[in-house]
Parts: structure tokens; C-alpha cells; sequence
């Protein structure tokens, strides 16, 4: 454990070895980072790292107890319910903070997926409520409360399911829930003894999030003041709660005793899971612009007639990038790279030159998952963006031979083959571009689009508004499922098909991502389809993916 005496700020570094690099979510006494720290053994690795406000007057040594309980409390859960609890490997105390150190978690925090989304669809918000009661039904076989569940300490994953972090810190110097007060049980907010009760107390508000798109207690100007409330005023009743209203009311009980058991709530979350025998989607924000639109806002796109097989397929269909489904987790080929974007574009009617810049790095592998990200707060909707090239390292930190990094005057960079240059550019006014890269004969394309008009559901978007325009190119067949992910922290969806151009088989990979405010990217890697496993095609891949940093446009 280590003490810290100094005030840390964003950039620098927590007990001299874990840099802040990026806020991914915040609650009222509670801030989780993006970070990096030095590992002896593998060099820079991602993590996240929280820091949460500790009660005015608490010693040193009661600080110190608190971390070493944190740590204690994540070796006895990953032990009994592995790969379902984040490992903290660090916990440590400032003068008034505890901050907590774990392994980063390949999704995102449902806090921040509520504040994208607004609303859940009900079966989407009873499978993570069953999740959550998978963990509390372990821990509470174990004697542990967890006591400070909230979105902001469950990490939503699209291959897997959710993770949860905070375990150890409910009653550190006794005080009722030290992060987020509006998920308080009314016993927490008396400052009683707690138990698995309060818990379910918070799957309960949790749910009700969910499909509120607000808590059932909101936040007030002070923790006392919103446990004040949690306490003593009616539970505001839910409005769209539909199918799951019986086990949201039941959770939310003032009288913990009369509140409903974990076996009453698995039943009546698993009947809403029954009964959404048809999947039916969240409701979609209106499509922008039809699917017949080249570049549009909507990403969407068509076929032309003539040209090469690439010019055909660059303008087959661009994709709409984020889902409002699961984040995902497990890492693939295609999802190499686990950092945050970093790249703002030129301001709107800049005219800036592409440039290319040369990378020496004589290993002529693929990027590890563990590259160091570049220190940043993310694209800044409200704010004017400002023309900044993409730092070496945080683009070509490990190139393969005959790669370097290309910035274009929109604002992103990307490694390419040295011998790749810009093909063409489409533009519809301010809300969108695509630009698609290669090389005089070589049939690859990698083709990157900008939107400022995307839904929140890509994988929707996908199926509905992409895929059938597709289906009307020749021999169109789509590979897989239509597949949810995150890609540098933000939600992603995958989707790969081949079509016929010319007589040929071709194969394309598309990965589109949401950057809030309805923006998005969108890369779409395009190849022969019998030249598709190919080694270079794959390290190609690997590395745009891995070295692709967004303007923030």
C-alpha cells in the first residue's frame, strides 16, 4: 500500500507510476480514469483508476486500512467469482482521497451507457439485472455486501457478462455509501447496519435507471441532503417501467424486510427475457437520409455503376458506428487496439495538408493491446475543435515494416503502406465525408467515414438500413453475426460480407464506432475475398485498427 501526500491531477502521475489519462465516468463522489501504468514485465499497460472522496477528518492509518481492505475483499472475489469482479492490483490513499487501481475492463461503465442512451429496452435491462444477481448471489454466499453498487461500478461487455468493481468499500469510516447517495437504501441513508438487502435495493434503482433514464432518487446539492430524500420521500413511480414495474417496485421497498428476495426477482426478470420472444429493438432515432444516399449523414451509401472493383465497393455502403447493446470485451485480431481517441480534426473551412510521416520500427509485427494510449479528454462535442496531429506515440508506437503514419487534413491519422495515398473523397457539406486509401494495383481499400448524423444503435442500423441496401449487390451474403464491441472505450459494432464486383469475390470488414452527439466513425477494410487470410492482410488490419485515431470533426 502507499500513502500519497501530493495532489494529483489529470496527466500526472499517481503514486509516481499510474498516469490519468482519460475520465470515462463520473458520480457525485466518484471519478473513474482511462489510465496506464509501468509494468515491468510487458512496459505500459492500460487500467482504470478511481478515486473517490474520503470523509473530512479521516486519519491516515483509518485511509490506509480502507485500501487494504479493498485489495483483501478483490482477492476473496476474484477467487469465488472469477472473470465477473475486476482485480484490483492497487489501492492506495491521498490526503483525503482512496484511490483504487484495477485491470481495465474491455466495455463500458453502464453510468456512461445510460447518459448515451437515455433508455434501456426491457429485456436488454433485465439480462444485466439477472447478471448483477449472478455476482450478489456469490458474494452474499460469501458473507459480503457489496453496499455501493451503482451504474458507475458495472461495466457492460459485449461477449461476456457484466463485470463489477467497488467491492471493500461500503462502511469505510462508517459512512453511508462514499460515491453515489441517490443509489442508497433507505437503511444506508439512516446509517445502519446493512445487509444483502440493500443491494438488491440497488439492483432496484438500477433498473429503474435504466428505464427511466434517471435514478428514483435524484441527486441534491449534498450526499445528506439526497439520503435525506432517499429516505423519506415516495418512490416516484415509474413511467415506463412495463414488464419489469413488479420487480422494480418490489426492490425498492422501504422496509428491507417486505422487500423482494433475489429468487422472486431472478423469476420475474427471466419471464421478461421469455416473453421478448422477438427481440424487438429499442426504439431508433429517424434515419437522416435514405440508404440510397452516397456518404451521407446516416452512413449509408450505394453502388455506382463502372469504375474499378475498389471504386465500386468504396461506394457499396458506409457504416453507422455505435451499439446500444453490450460493449465488448474479448480481444480479437480486428480489436487489437484498447486505447481513446485523441486526434481533433482542422475547424470547419480549414484547408490543411495531408502529411505523411515516416516511422522507423523494425519489428514488423502487429500492435500489442498494450500500447501506451496518448493522453487525452476525449472529442469535446460542445467545443470548436482545434487542428492537432496525432502523437507518435500514440499512432505508431509499433508499426510493421512499410508502415507509416498518414494524417489527413480532416483531422484523423492512420498508418498506411508506404506506397498508399488518398484515392478519393466524398463530402455531403458539413455533416459527413469518406475517405477511401490504396494503391495503383493493389485491390485492397481502406475506406474511413465521418458522420454527424448517427443513431444510437448501430447494430440495428446495420440490419436494417445498411444490410438491405446490400442485398441488392451481386452475390451479397453476410459472414457471421452482426457482432456488438468497443472500440478506444466507445461503443462499436462489426459486420463483414462479400459481394461480386466484376466477377470477383470481394470481402469487406466494417467497424463503425459513436463518439456522442450522434458523431461517429466508421473504417471499413475491403480485400479479394481469396486473398482474405492472408498474414499481410491480417497485420494490415490489425494495424489500422490499432493505430486509427478520430478528429473529433
Amino acid at each position: 500500500m502507499t500513502m500519497v501526500k501530493a495532489h494529483v491531477s489529470e496527466h500526472e502521475l499517481v503514486a509516481g507510476r499510474y498516469r490519468l489519462l482519460d475520465v470515462v465516468h463520473r458520480e457525485t463522489n466518484r471519478v473513474g480514469w482511462y489510465g496506464e501504468y509501468a509494468d515491468d514485465s510487458a512496459g505500459t499497460r492500460p487500467c482504470l483508476i478511481t478515486r473517490i472522496g474520503l470523509p473530512t477528518g479521516l486519519g491516515e492509518e483509518d485511509a490506509h486500512r480502507a485500501a487494504e481492505r479493498v485489495v483483501r475483499m478483490s482477492e476473496t472475489m476474484a477467487r469465488v467469482c472469477p472473470g465477473r469482479v475486476a482485480t484490483v492490483l492497487d489501492a492506495l490513499a491521498e490526503a483525503g482521497s482512496l484511490w483504487t487501481v484495477t485491470e481495465w475492463i474491455d466495455g463500458l461503465p453502464l453510468g456512461q451507457l445510460i447518459e448515451q442512451r437515455r433508455v434501456f429496452p426491457h429485456a436488454r435491462a433485465a439480462r444485466i439485472g439477472l447478471e448483477l444477481l449472478d455476482v450478489l448471489e456469490v458474494a452474499h454466499g460469501q458473507g459480503i455486501t457489496h453496499g455501493e453498487l451503482s451504474p458507475g461500478q458495472v461495466f457492460v461487455r459485449a461477449h461476456g457478462p457484466v463485470v463489477v468493481t467497488g467491492f471493500g468499500l461500503a462502511g469505510v469510516a462508517l459512512a453511508p455509501r462514499l460515491a453515489a447517495p441517490s443509489y442508497a437504501s433507505p437503511e444506508q441513508a439512516r446509517d445502519e447496519r446493512i445487509g444483502p438487502a440493500a443491494d438488491l435495493w440497488a439492483v432496484g434503482a438500477i433498473l429503474y435507471t435504466m428505464v427511466e433514464g434517471r435514478p428514483p432518487y435524484r441527486d441534491r446539492d449534498r450526499p445528506e441532503a439526497t439520503l435525506k430524500g432517499v429516505d423519506r420521500l415516495p418512490l416516484r413511480t415509474p413511467l415506463r417501467a412495463g414488464p419489469l414495474g413488479p420487480a422494480i417496485q418490489g426492490l425498492l421497498r422501504k422496509d428491507s424486510r417486505e422487500r423482494m428476495t433475489r429468487p422472486a426477482v431472478r423469476h420475474s426478470l427471466a419471464r421478461v427475457l421469455d416473453e421478448d420472444t422477438h427481440g424487438v429493438p429499442e426504439p431508433r432515432l429517424r434515419r437522416a437520409y435514405a440508404v440510397e444516399r452516397v456518404a451521407g449523414p446516416g452512413w449509408n451509401g450505394r453502388a455506382v455503376a463502372g469504375g474499378t472493383a475498389l471504386a465500386v465497393i468504396a461506394m457499396t455502403v458506409a457504416v453507422l458506428a455505435a451499439t446500444g447493446q453490450l460493449p465488448g470485451t474479448e480481444s480479437t485480431s480486428s480489436d487489437s487496439a484498447r486505447t481513446r481517441p485523441t486526434a481533433p480534426s482542422a475547424p470547419p473551412g480549414e484547408d490543411r495538408a495531408d502529411e505523411v510521416t515516416d516511422v522507423p520500427t523494425p519489428a514488423p509485427s502487429p500492435p500489442a493491446a498494450s500500447s501506451p494510449p496518448a493522453a487525452s479528454a476525449g472529442p469535446t462535442p460542445t467545443s470548436a475543435p482545434t487542428p492537432t496531429a496525432a502523437s507518435p506515440s500514440a499512432t505508431a508506437g509499433a508499426l510493421p515494416a512499410g508502415f507509416r503514419v498518414f494524417r489527413a487534413q480532416e483531422g484523423f491519422s492512420v498508418a498506411l503502406p508506404e506506397d498508399w495515398t488518398r484515392l478519393d473523397t466524398t463530402r455531403t457539406g458539413d455533416l459527413a465525408y469518406r475517405v477511401t486509401f490504396g494503391a495503383e494495383g493493389d485491390p485492397r481499400t481502406l475506406a474511413v467515414t465521418y458522420s454527424e448524423r448517427v443513431g444510437p444503435d448501430p447494430v440495428a442500423v446495420w440490419r436494417d438500413d445498411v444490410e438491405p441496401g446490400l442485398r441488392r449487390a451481386d452475390g451479397f451474403a453476410r459472414i457471421g453475426a452482426i457482432e456488438a464491441t468497443t472500440y478506444r472505450g466507445y461503443e462499436a459494432a462489426d459486420m463483414e460480407w462479400v459481394v461480386d464486383v466484376d466477377g470477383t469475390r470481394v470481402r469487406t470488414f466494417g467497424r463503425g464506432f459513436l463518439l456522442g452527439d450522434h458523431r461517429g466513425f466508421s473504417l471499413r477494410w475491403t480485400t479479394p475475398a481469396a486473398d482474405w487470410d492472408e498474414a499481410a492482410n491480417g497485420r494490415a488490419l490489425d494495424t489500422f485498427l490499432s493505430t486509427f485515431r478520430p478528429g473529433s470533426a
